[in-house]
């Protein structure tokens, strides 16, 4: 969990995220926010990490139309700060292989 928290991987899940944009998720936080709310909180999450306590929020469930009317698409929004934590874990799983 240490190279999952390390300043180089959470910088690039950081960007990654960024990049990526993506609509708010329950907490109603935007991708624009993210960098603000580290700012206060990265000490806080970061020791929830290293203990491994770490809780993923609720995904906000949006519906949208499958193409050619052929019904609804259910889709699950996480929160930012759970996308940084996804992006962090799947990038260094990645550089381990």
């Amino acid at each position: 969990m240490d190279a999952v928290v390390s300043r180089e991987n959470m910088w690039a899940a950081y960007r990654r995220v960024v990049s990526n944009t993506g609509a708010a998720g329950v907490d109603g936080m935007t991708v624009a926010d993210l960098g603000e709310h580290l700012k206060v909180h990265w000490p806080a999450l970061k020791d929830v990490l290293l203990a491994g306590r770490t809780q993923p929020k609720a995904v906000r469930k949006v519906e949208n139309p499958k193409p050619n009317g052929g019904g609804m698409r259910l889709l699950g929004i996480p929160t930012v700060v759970d996308r940084l934590v996804q992006q962090a874990l799947h990038h260094t799983g990645r550089r381990k292989s």
